[in-house]
C-alpha cells in the first residue's frame, strides 16, 4: 500500500496538477450541460459522452507515464494510422445529422466517430518531428525547409477539405502556422503567405467556397435580411438564450428554450448557449476560465520543455486547443460565420472529447519527463562535484 501511495504521489509530483484538475473540471461541466439539454429528445447524449471521457482519461494517463519522446520517435506509424483514417472516410464515410460534410465513420451501437480529430493528434506528431529535425539541421529559416512543411501540412488539409470538412481544415492550417512560428519560422514567410491569401481571396471566394458558405459568412452582416430566418438564424437563437440567461442564469435542467431545442445544435457546436441561458453570465465566464485555463496551462508547458520535441507537441496542443475556443466562442456570439466548429471538452461529441484528452495526456508527457531530465541533471552535475573533490 505504501509502494503504491508513493508512485501516486511520484506521479503527481511530476504531471501538471493544476492542468489535471483544469480538465477533469471541463469534462464534468460537459456532462451537466448535456445531460440538461437532452431531455430536448430522446437520444441519450450523456452515454456516449462519458464512455469517451473515461477512456480519454484513462488514455491520457497512460500516454502521460509513457515518454513522448519514444512517441515522437514513432513519428511513421503516427503517419501510417493518419493516412489510413483520412482514406478510411472515402469507402466508408457518411453524414451525420447536422452536418453538410461526409467525414464520419459508423460503429457498431449506433455510435459515430470522426476521424479528422484522431488526424489532428497524428498531425502534432509528425509535425513535431518535422520541425525538431529542421531545427537541428539548421533548416528551420531555409525556404527549402519551409517548402517541406508546407507541403506536410497541405496534405491532411487537402484530404479533410475533400470530405468537405472545411471547418477543421481552418484548425490544421492555425496549428501549422502556429507551430511554425513557435519553431522559429522566419516573418517573411507568414508575410508572404499573407500577401498571397489577400490576393487569392476573390479566387477563394468564387471558386472554392460554395453558396452555403458565402451565405454565413454575408449572414453576419445582414442583420435585417433573410439571413435571420435562414443562414443566421442559429447564431441569432444562440444570442437570444444567452442574453436570456441574464447573470445568474434560469437554473440548470430549467432552460425553457434548451427544453424546447429553441437552438439547433445546442448539444455539439452551441453547448455555450445552454450555460448561457440556464447558468448565465456566470456560468459562461465559469466555462472560458477552465478552457483559457487549460490553454494557458498548455502553452506553459511549452516554455518549460527541456526538448524542441517536447516545446513543439505542446506548441501543437495550444494551438489546436486555442484556435476551436476562440472560433467557436466567436461563432456563438456572431463574429465568426458558423463553420461546425466544437468547444473543446466541452461539446457533444465522443471523438472530439477524447481527441482532446489524448492532447493533455502528450502535454503531461513532456510535463512528467521534464523532471526526469532535470533529475538526470542534477546527478550529473553531483557526480561531477564528487570527481573535483
Amino acid at each position: 500500500m505504501n509502494k503504491f501511495s508513493r508512485s501516486f504521489s511520484d506521479f503527481f509530483q511530476k504531471t501538471d496538477v493544476v492542468l489535471w484538475l483544469l480538465t477533469i473540471s471541463a469534462v464534468v461541466y460537459s456532462l451537466l450541460l448535456i445531460s440538461s439539454m437532452q431531455r430536448a429528445g430522446d437520444y441519450n447524449y450523456v452515454r456516449p459522452q462519458l464512455i469517451a471521457v473515461i477512456i480519454g482519461l484513462a488514455a491520457a494517463v497512460l500516454i502521460s507515464i509513457a515518454d513522448y519522446r519514444f512517441i515522437v520517435k514513432k513519428w511513421y506509424i503516427a503517419m501510417i494510422v493518419g493516412l489510413v483514417l483520412a482514406g478510411l472516410v472515402f469507402v466508408f464515410g457518411i453524414r451525420v445529422s447536422g452536418t453538410d460534410d461526409t467525414a464520419w465513420i459508423a460503429l457498431p451501437g449506433g455510435f459515430t466517430f470522426q476521424p479528422s480529430e484522431f488526424m489532428k493528434i497524428c498531425f502534432i506528431i509528425t509535425f513535431s518531428k518535422h520541425l525538431s529535425f529542421l531545427k537541428e539541421k539548421n533548416m528551420i529559416e531555409s525556404f527549402a525547409g519551409v517548402a517541406t512543411l508546407t507541403v506536410h501540412a497541405l496534405i491532411p488539409m487537402v484530404l479533410i477539405h475533400l470530405q468537405g470538412d472545411d471547418g477543421t481544415v481552418l484548425i490544421f492550417a492555425l496549428m501549422f502556422l502556429i507551430m511554425s512560428f513557435i519553431a522559429g519560422v522566419q516573418l517573411r514567410y507568414f508575410a508572404i503567405l499573407g500577401g498571397l491569401i489577400t490576393i487569392g481571396i476573390p479566387i477563394i471566394w468564387n471558386f472554392f467556397l460554395n453558396d452555403e458558405h458565402r451565405n454565413r459568412f454575408l449572414a453576419l452582416f445582414d442583420l435585417d435580411g433573410n439571413a435571420m430566418t435562414n443562414y443566421g438564424w442559429q447564431q441569432y437563437q444562440g444570442k437570444v438564450s444567452i442574453a436570456s440567461g441574464g447573470i445568474s442564469g434560469s437554473g440548470l435542467y430549467n432552460g425553457s428554450r434548451v427544453e424546447y431545442a429553441i437552438v439547433p445544435e445546442q448539444e455539439n457546436d452551441f453547448i455555450l448557449t445552454v450555460a448561457g441561458e440556464e447558468l448565465g453570465f456566470i456560468g459562461c465566464m465559469i466555462l472560458m476560465l477552465i478552457l483559457f485555463g487549460i490553454i494557458i496551462k498548455v502553452i506553459m508547458n511549452a516554455s518549460l520543455a527541456t526538448e524542441n520535441e517536447g516545446k513543439f507537441i505542446c506548441s501543437g496542443v495550444f494551438a489546436s486547443l486555442a484556435s476551436q475556443t476562440v472560433i467557436n466562442i466567436g461563432m456563438v456570439l456572431g463574429f465568426f460565420p458558423v463553420i461546425g466548429i466544437t468547444l473543446p471538452l466541452f461539446s457533444s461529441g465522443g471523438t472530439s472529447a477524447l481527441s482532446a484528452l489524448i492532447c493533455i495526456g502528450l502535454v503531461q508527457s513532456v510535463r512528467g519527463h521534464r523532471m526526469d531530465d532535470m533529475e538526470k541533471a542534477q546527478i550529473r552535475r553531483e557526480s561531477q562535484s564528487r570527481i573535483r573533490l
